[in-house]
């Protein structure tokens, strides 16, 4: 079978899915093993759908990615920005957000958009610290590197490997 015989066989006219946009669909939720199976709802979005299981009574992270199908970052993201969900950190969740109490001070230090950036991003978080280091304050430092960390993978998972190289050096010698 072409492309265009599988495609003109599955196609269905626009107008058809206009016309059932707004109907919510119903569906059987896969529960976990030993629970019944329900039907309800299913809202139209992925963060709807996160937002509902959490509202229903499912606050495990692990058991919303597995129904929703989406990564942990993106749902521990969706919780937040609803205010149902603190605490949660990962490599992708924003850093602007409250992790601890050194957080105020690396609020938007992290950049590496472009190579000077993250020369900026590693100079700030260098400063920082040294200040906890004369502070005698290892957790300060710790976070320093943390971020650093944070740049680096971020950068290197985005593509950016000479920003990526900057987070690096800095962290090699630290």
């Amino acid at each position: 079978m072409t492309t265009e015989e599988m495609i003109e066989e599955h196609a269905r006219p626009l107008t058809m899915e206009l016309d059932f946009a707004d109907e919510p669909r119903t569906r059987v939720v896969p529960a976990e093993p030993g629970d019944a199976e329900i039907d309800t709802e299913e809202p139209r979005s992925k963060k709807e759908q996160i937002i509902a299981y959490y509202q229903s009574g499912v606050t495990d992270i692990a058991q919303i990615v597995r129904r929703v199908g989406a990564r942990p970052s993106y749902v521990a993201q969706v919780l937040q920005g609803a205010g149902l969900l603190t605490g949660y950190f990962d490599l992708y969740t924003t850093t602007a957000r409250e992790q601890n109490v050194y957080t105020r001070f690396f609020r938007n230090v992290l950049s590496f958009k472009t190579v000077e950036a993250a020369k900026e991003s590693v100079r700030r978080i260098d400063r920082l610290y040294n200040y906890f280091e004369r502070l005698g304050d290892r957790a300060g430092q710790h976070q320093a590197m943390v971020l650093a960390l944070t740049g680096k993978n971020r950068a290197r998972w985005s593509g950016k490997q000479e920003e990526s190289e900057i987070f690096n050096e800095w962290l090699a010698t630290h």
